[in-house]
Parts: C-alpha cells; sequence; structure tokens
C-alpha cells in the first residue's frame, strides 16, 4: 500500500487493501451499508475489519467513545472509514472525531465542495472550492482553565511544525489536481503571533510554487466573501477553527452538507468520513442520503491507489444525481424525478456503474501523480532571550491604580511594573475609567536595563506576592528570539 501522503496513484490495482470500519450511530449503519455495497459492486479490493465506537461505548463506561482493542486495529490497518457517531451530552465525554485526528497525526482535513446545479438547488452553480483545514492544534488543544470567578481561558496553539505541514499539503494537493490558486484565510491583524505565523509560513511556501498563484484574505471579509461570491476561490487553507466552520458553510451553499465528504490526511493513517452528523431521529427508517459517506469513501478508494474504482463510483454517483434520483433531502419538485430511500438510491447508483454525467463533469483520476510530502524539518534553534514576564493575578476590585500600588510592592531591584492589562486592554498606566474591567488582571514586569530576566528574578517576584497575599494565578515570559520581540504589547500601547 501506498504511504499516506501519496493520493491517486495508481491506475489500476490488483490487491486486497484490509481497511477498517465503524458503522457509527443514528444513521451510520444504513449509510455504510449502502457506502459498502456500492464501492464493492464498482471492484473495491477492500477486506474490512469491523469495530464499535461512538455512543454505546461511551455508555458503557469508555469516556473515549473507542475501547484499546479498537485502536490497535485501526493503526494497524492505517485506513480508516467512519460512519458518524453520537457523542452523549455532559458527563465529561471527550469528541472521538478530534481525537483520532491529533491520535493519529491526521493533519490535514480536505473537503471538495462542488456545485451540482442544476440538479440540487443552489445560489452558487458554479462553486468548486477545496477547504484544507489544519485538524491537530489551533483552540482545538483543548487547553482550557478557570482562572477567577469571572474568567475562563482557553489556549490557542500555532505550531511551525503544523503550519508547514498543511501549508506544503495545500500547494501540493493544488498542484497534483490541477487547480491554479492557493488562499490563505487567518485574523492576523488581532492575533499577530498565532495567526502571524501561519501567515508567514504561508507565504514562505507560497514562494516555493510560482505556477500557483496565492492570497490571503483576513477570515471575516475572506468568509463573507465565500459565502457570496465563491467562484472566487479554488482552494482555501487555514488553521483549525476556521477551517471547521467554513468547511460546514461552503459545503451548504453548494447544496446540501449531506452531499459533502472529507479525508482527514496523516503521514502514516488516514480516516474517511461524511460531515454530516449521525440523525438519530432520522435512524431506521430508509430515508438518510449516503453520499456524504460515498464521499467519503471515493476519496478512500483514491488514497489507496484504487483510482479506476473510484473514478467509476463517482461517475455513477454524479449520472444518479443527473438522472433525478434522489433521496428526501434534495428532492426538488421539477427537478428531481423520482424519491427514493438510502437502500434504493444504493441501488441506482450500482445501476450506473460504468456510466457517466452527460451535463454535469465526470470526473478522471488516472493522471493523478502522488503528492510530495516531505517530512518536516526541524529549522536551527534561534537565540532566545528572556525579557520579562507577566503575572496574571485574581483581584476582586476595580480600580487599576488601586491594584497597581498593590503589585508595586512586589517590585524587585532592576524589574519593575510596566503595564496592567485586563482582558488584553491596558488600563494602567493612563486607563480610561469606561474601561470594564473583570477580576482577571495581566502585570507586566519588565527589567529597567538592558539586562535579560532570570527565572530566579521571577521566583522571587512569585514569592514577594505570596508574601502579600496577591493570588497570583499563572505567568507567562516574555522572549526575544532573535532580538526580536515574541509576545503581544497590550491594546492601547
Amino acid at each position: 500500500m501506498k504511504t499516506l501522503s501519496q493520493i491517486c496513484v495508481s491506475k489500476s490495482v490488483h490487491y486486497m487493501t484490509r481497511i477498517t470500519v465503524a458503522k457509527g450511530d443514528g444513521i451510520g449503519p444504513e449509510i455504510m451499508d449502502a457506502t459498502l455495497e456500492i464501492i464493492r459492486a464498482a471492484g473495491a479490493q477492500i477486506e474490512i475489519d469491523e469495530i464499535e465506537v461512538g455512543e454505546k461505548v461511551y455508555l458503557a463506561g469508555n469516556t473515549s467513545g473507542i475501547a484499546a482493542e479498537a485502536w490497535d486495529i485501526i493503526r494497524r490497518n492505517k485506513v480508516f472509514l467512519k460512519a458518524p457517531i453520537t457523542t452523549p451530552q455532559g458527563g465529561g465525554y471527550k469528541s472521538l472525531n478530534v481525537t483520532t485526528r491529533k491520535f493519529l497525526g491526521l493533519y490535514s482535513n480536505v473537503r471538495p465542495c462542488l456545485s451540482l446545479h442544476p440538479f440540487v438547488s443552489t445560489k452558487h452553480p458554479v462553486m468548486d472550492v477545496v477547504i484544507i483545514r489544519e485538524n491537530e492544534e489551533d483552540l482545538y488543544a483543548g487547553i482550557e482553565h478557570q482562572q477567577t470567578d469571572e474568567v475562563v481561558q482557553c489556549l490557542k496553539l500555532i505550531s511551525r511544525p503544523g503550519c508547514e505541514k498543511i501549508v506544503r499539503y495545500a500547494f501540493e494537493y493544488a498542484k497534483q489536481q490541477g487547480r491554479k490558486k492557493v488562499t490563505c484565510f487567518t485574523k492576523d491583524n488581532i492575533m499577530k503571533q498565532t495567526d502571524g505565523l501561519f501567515h508567514q509560513v504561508f507565504d514562505e511556501i507560497a514562494k516555493e510554487y510560482p505556477n500557483i498563484e496565492n492570497e490571503h484574505w483576513i477570515i471575516d471579509i475572506g468568509a463573507a466573501k465565500l459565502a457570496d461570491t465563491p467562484e472566487a476561490f479554488d482552494v482555501i487553507v487555514m488553521p483549525n477553527l476556521y477551517g471547521d466552520v467554513l468547511s460546514d458553510v461552503a459545503a451548504q451553499i453548494t447544496g446540501s452538507v449531506g452531499l459533502a465528504g472529507s479525508a482527514n490526511i496523516g503521514e502514516e493513517c488516514a480516516m474517511f468520513e461524511a460531515i454530516h452528523g449521525s440523525a438519530p431521529r432520522r435512524a431506521g427508517q430508509n430515508v438518510a442520503n449516503p453520499s456524504g459517506l460515498l464521499q467519503g469513501a471515493v476519496m478512500m478508494l483514491n488514497h489507496i491507489g484504487q483510482t479506476a474504482v473510484a473514478e467509476k463510483v463517482q461517475n455513477a454517483w454524479l449520472k444518479t444525481l443527473e438522472d433525478g434520483i434522489h433521496t428526501y433531502d434534495i428532492f426538488t419538485e421539477g427537478v428531481s424525478k423520482k424519491q427514493v430511500g438510502t437502500h434504493e438510491f444504493a441501488q441506482a447508483v450500482i445501476a450506473n456503474l460504468g456510466q457517466r454525467p452527460t451535463l454535469l463533469k465526470a470526473v478522471s483520476y488516472a493522471a493523478n501523480a502522488a503528492l510530495q510530502l516531505p517530512k518536516y524539518q526541524r529549522k536551527a534553534q534561534r537565540n532566545k532571550e528572556l525579557v520579562g514576564v507577566d503575572v496574571f493575578v485574581h483581584w476582586a476590585g476595580t480600580d487599576p491604580n488601586e491594584l497597581a500600588q498593590h503589585i508595586k510592592g512586589i517590585e524587585i531591584d532592576g524589574v519593575k511594573l510596566s503595564m496592567i492589562t485586563n482582558r488584553g486592554i491596558k488600563v494602567w498606566p493612563d486607563g480610561f475609567k469606561e474601561t470594564f474591567c473583570t477580576d482577571h488582571w495581566r502585570c507586566r514586569f519588565k527589567p529597567q536595563d538592558a539586562k535579560p530576566l532570570s527565572k530566579a528574578q521571577i521566583i522571587e517576584l512569585l514569592q514577594r506576592a505570596d508574601q502579600k497575599n496577591i493570588d497570583a494565578i499563572k505567568t507567562e515570559n516574555l522572549y526575544n528570539f532573535d532580538g526580536v520581540a515574541a509576545y503581544s504589547l497590550g491594546q492601547g500601547q
């Protein structure tokens, strides 16, 4: 089997690939059965190990939703086709999707969003966008803490390896698929360190692909443009949270989230799925549309080198939609010809195997070369200098000037209080009385001379705070890297 960074490579195959399958919850078993029936009828050379994940596993007392032996099977087979699952509310249950992506290093989430006009209703008949979302970090690290009575925090973690891997994947994907442009979405006008790093890496890597147009948009106006004029975009790469939100938006405005599949690609393993949920209210009624999971399966077939089968399935699916054979969710009077259930839709696709659409654009995967994705190479370590410390304080008062007098009492020789912020906005010195303040204060200490700060000095500051009953809840060190400040200013500085 090809490595999992090599997608769409073989013109024909003569071997069996063992995959892991989870039928999931709600409508999951029905759409999985339909999907497997279609791809087997098309000649997919697969052997299946089925595992149990999701609601039953959660409710049996496993808060991760998956047993250890199931992990062993997934890791052995390397390829995982998963139907939607139900995560019980409350009780500390963790998202299995997020856990799987991170445990297996599935750093790239790929979601093609293609208009099927006029057979599926959409306001954007020429839309053809691929969202490539970073899949492992950002706010989805899920590192959260309550720090005061009034304030909780969630850490946004962006790494250079994470940025480089996903941006390079986006350009290589565009190159492989013959696409012309890659667009980056961030909010680096506000988050200059985290989103700033993502944008910086995008600009660096874009220079290696002179034949592919590149551009950057601030996420808010970029999202508005995507919703209004999606034909302006081709491939869009973005950090995890933005990609999660906008890939659903993009799928919906093409016609339906229910038609979209997703590939989660790593260096060792890959997972393929529909992007919609388990829809328990529709379970067992033979009404669910299997198209989303089928699209995931097509990407899986391409991934394991069975491109001829993938092409046959995709063209049969397009022909079925073109014939007006639709499930209830996309059935439209005057456009659709026949409303069918899950099983009947699968049979219609099977009947169309070997045929191609005439109005919708038929696909051809045979010419796709392998993606060339080198492993991340760590850069030489930069010169790192400790130049200050932010001490976060829980204080129930409201006057920053009063707090400053307390905090000045813990200053040490050569290290002085330089600023206090509240929710990022500078409130001392020279704050505004109109600024609303919570009980969570950032107190910045910096050396008065050009000497770097020492860890011993930070410890001394904290000891003095403890002696004076100042509730220091956390610290953040301030560093220069190669002489450049690598921390944010207070808003208003």
